[in-house]
């Protein structure tokens, strides 16, 4: 797929946002309304032109120049703003167009830091598929389903601040040579007049085979954010994207803190402990299973660097303590940290106390 060299509007150049309820990119000064493959398709015409009118100019046996290679991060530099939060240090980017005013963690105002580095550049996005109003409402209705949780929590002022915000993931290809070996038994019992007999036989298994991974999802975030991202995991494959700016148009972006060299071991294990699962279905029939050694050989590896939509709202108590909700922006999947308020709680308690001690009197009455 060709990249779009610009999210502007192809009619009027005017900036160019996603729409996550129809899948489609509007224009908000013309309204014209645009899918994934007409962008693309606009794109190509725009850059045939642009090469027909450079080969045009190009001086007779001198080579046409060529296009600017789709993997390069000039382009996502250019459009990209990096802020961050003078208070508790969150850092965010977003497209030009799109206002970074409030730290999404604490609601403090942030503070433009410039451009972001074109290494940031994504290979591939998860598209956020549920907007803000369907996101909101499926917040309520999570909240109200919990009696003690304070109305703050989800008041109108609150509410405001859920943001969509695209989270950083490395996804990884593999291809490997799993082993395992482990001692087995297998017992079997009969009796036989008046004794019963057992008889124990024992075995050594190997099993061994190619395993294939396929995008192995890791989060490329510190720990701070990550048992968030687990709780809102998995993104399906299927949902995947190559990677186009006017996805984020609209959107903030958090920034990747881990590199890939970082996360090879954690990767790594994980890789190992679902081929050693694999593996060790395969041994059935057995009374016992001892697995004495496994091993996992990776001779193959592609790592792509993937955006995932996440819709975060994050409410402080009184003492400043911060509970974390989020949402998947593709499946809808909630995870939530939820305050309690102990003011209800007590009413309540109150109320039962009452209730048991009037009906006590009662009893104690008719005795």
């Amino acid at each position: 797929m060709a990249t779009i060299v610009s999210y502007q509007c192809p009619n009027c150049e005017a900036p160019l946002s996603y729409d996550p309820d129809s899948g489609k990119f509007r224009c908000e000064y013309c309204h014209s309304v645009f899918d994934e493959a007409e962008l693309t398709r606009l794109a190509r015409e725009k850059e045939r032109r642009e090469a027909e009118k450079a080969a045009e100019g190009t001086p007779s046996g001198e080579p046409a120049g060529q296009a600017e290679d789709s993997t390069d991060g000039a382009e996502f530099a250019e459009q990209m703003e990096e802020y961050q939060c003078p208070n508790c240090g969150a850092t965010v980017a977003c497209t030009g167009n799109t206002a970074a005013t409030l730290c999404y963690y604490c609601h403090t105002p942030v503070i433009h830091r410039g451009k972001l580095s074109g290494r940031m550049k994504p290979n591939r996005i998860v598209p956020f598929s549920i907007g803000r109003e369907a996101a909101q409402e499926a917040f309520l209705k999570f909240a109200k389903k919990h009696r003690f949780v304070p109305r703050g929590f989800f008041a109108p002022e609150q509410l405001e601040h859920m943001q969509g915000i695209y989270y950083p993931f490395w996804l990884t290809d593999a291809d490997a040579q799993a082993g395992m070996r482990a001692k087995t038994t297998r017992v079997r019992s009969w009796r036989a007049g008046n004794y019963r007999y057992t008889e124990t036989s024992f075995f050594r298994v190997e099993r061994d085979g190619e395993v294939h991974f396929e995008d192995v999802t890791t989060s490329a975030i510190t720990e701070a954010d990550k048992a968030m991202l687990e709780g809102v995991l998995p993104f399906p494959s299927d949902s995947l994207r190559p990677f186009e700016m006017p996805y984020l148009s609209g959107f903030l972006t958090k920034k990747r803190d881990m590199e890939k060299e970082q996360l090879a071991g954690e990767v790594g294990e994980r890789m190992k402990s679902y081929a050693n699962t694999l593996l060790r279905n395969t041994i059935q029939g057995y009374t016992t299973v001892d697995v004495t050694e496994t091993g996992l050989d990776v001779y193959r590896d592609q790592w792509e660097y993937a955006l995932m939509p996440v819709w975060v709202l994050v409410y402080r108590d009184k003492r400043g303590r911060a509970y974390t909700y989020a949402m998947n922006g593709h499946t809808g999947k909630i995870w939530g940290e939820l305050p309690i308020s102990y003011p209800r709680l007590w009413a309540l308690a109150g109320g039962i106390f009452a209730a048991v001690t009037a009906i006590i009197t009662l009893i104690g009455g008719l005795l």
